[in-house]
C-alpha cells in the first residue's frame, strides 16, 4: 500500500525563535544561534506560531524514517540554544600519566606523554566548541551549543589516543567520555 503523506510536528519552546528559509532551519535562543540545512531530504517544512510541521508526500520507507530524524535534530537544536551540551572526559592510564594541555583560547587540546611517547597529539576542536579543565585530576570538559560538534570534538580527542599494535584489552590507556550533561539545567 502506498502512503499519501507522512508527517510530524515539533513544538517550539517559549524563549526560542525559529526561521525557515528553503529547508534551512535557524533557531535563536538565549545561548546563541544554530543553523542546519535539510536540503538533502525531500521534505516540506512549515512554520506555525508554536510548532514546526514536517511533511513528506508519497514517501518511501526511508523517507518516513527521515521525518522523525528531522524532529530529533530540531529538538537537539532547541536544547542547544536553551541549555547547551557538556561532555566530561577523563584520562585513564596504567603507568605513564597522560598530560592534557588546553591552548589557543580553549579551542585546541594537546595530549602529552601518552604511553610514554614523546609525540604530542594535537586536536583542533570544531567551531563553537570550547574545552576547559573541571578542577578534578585528569578531567576536562568539552562544551558547546551544537551537539554534533561537541560529540565529534570529544570523539576526535578520544581517537587521538588510540593504542596501535598492542592488545587493546590489556592497554586501556586513553581519554574517554565519562559523563554527558547540559551546561544550564532548565527550571521546571
Amino acid at each position: 500500500m502506498k502512503l499519501i503523506s507522512a508527517g510530524d510536528s515539533v513544538k517550539i519552546p517559549e524563549n526560542c525563535t525559529v526561521k525557515i528559509n528553503r529547508r534551512i532551519v535557524t533557531v535563536n535562543g538565549p545561548r546563541g544561534e544554530l543553523k542546519k540545512s535539510f536540503k538533502h531530504l525531500p521534505c516540506e517544512l512549515t512554520l506555525n506560531k508554536k510548532s514546526i510541521d514536517i511533511k513528506v508526500h508519497f514517501p518511501k520507507r526511508k523517507d518516513v524514517a527521515c521525518v522523525r530524524t528531522i524532529c530529533s535534530h530540531i529538538n537537539n537544536m532547541f536544547t542547544g540554544v536553551l541549555q547547551g551540551y557538556r561532555y566530561k572526559m577523563k584520562s585513564a592510564y596504567a603507568h605513564f600519566p597522560i598530560n592534557i594541555n588546553i591552548i589557543n583560547d580553549n579551542t585546541h587540546v594537546e595530549v602529552h606523554n601518552f604511553l610514554g611517547e614523546k609525540f604530542v597529539r594535537r586536536v583542533n576542536l570544531l567551531p563553537g566548541v570550547t574545552c576547559k579543565p573541571t578542577g578534578n585530576k585528569d578531567e576536562i570538559m568539552v562544551e558547546g551549543n551544537d551537539v554534533e560538534n561537541v560529540s565529534r570534538s570529544a570523539a576526535l580527542i578520544q581517537q587521538s589516543t588510540t593504542v596501535k599494535n598492542k592488545d587493546i584489552r590489556k592497554f586501556l590507556d586513553g581519554v574517554y567520555v565519562s559523563e554527558k550533561t547540559h551546561i544550564q539545567e532548565l527550571e521546571d
